[in-house]
């Protein structure tokens, strides 16, 4: 079993990484700018970083159960690959935001269409499933012939 989900969990532990690293930036952030908590307003390159983390964590839950379902379901050497670029588009999106925030667009126009391909490669693995274990029909089988 640790065969079929070692590259998945690789993934998972790189961005669990990064939100750490997401959030000791607001920690130094914090201290640079003397923004004790709970306060969430400042100058706007604090508010920047720490919306870009809020932003990076809120998505991380998806991320995480569209990479494990399409991995899981659909294929795991693609999905940790999508997951990859998903992991490497945050980390551009946060630094885009950091700099300024029309510099966050494009990565996260790309990290959302990861997204949709694991939503998508998701689908077609769950499907594939529940056809050919319910109904015994199995697709890939019909598509080969």
């Amino acid at each position: 079993m640790l065969d079929q989900i070692h590259l998945l969990a690789a993934v998972t532990v790189l961005g669990v990484l990064e939100q750490a690293y997401f959030f000791l930036q607001v920690i130094y952030a914090r201290r640079v700018f003397g923004i004790s908590p709970p306060k969430i307003s400042g100058p706007p390159e604090f508010e920047r970083i720490f919306r870009a983390q809020v932003n990076s964590s809120e998505y991380f839950p998806i991320f995480l159960a569209l990479l494990w379902q399409a991995g899981l379901f659909f294929h795991q050497g693609l999905a940790a690959a999508l997951g990859l670029l998903y992991v490497y588009a945050r980390y551009c999106y946060f630094m885009g935001y950091r700099a300024s925030s029309s510099e966050r667009l494009a990565p996260i126009y790309f990290s959302t269409g990861v997204l949709w391909i694991l939503v998508a490669a998701s689908a077609l693995g769950i499907l594939h499933f529940f056809l050919s274990h319910y109904v015994g029909l199995n697709i890939l089988q019909l598509l080969t012939a």
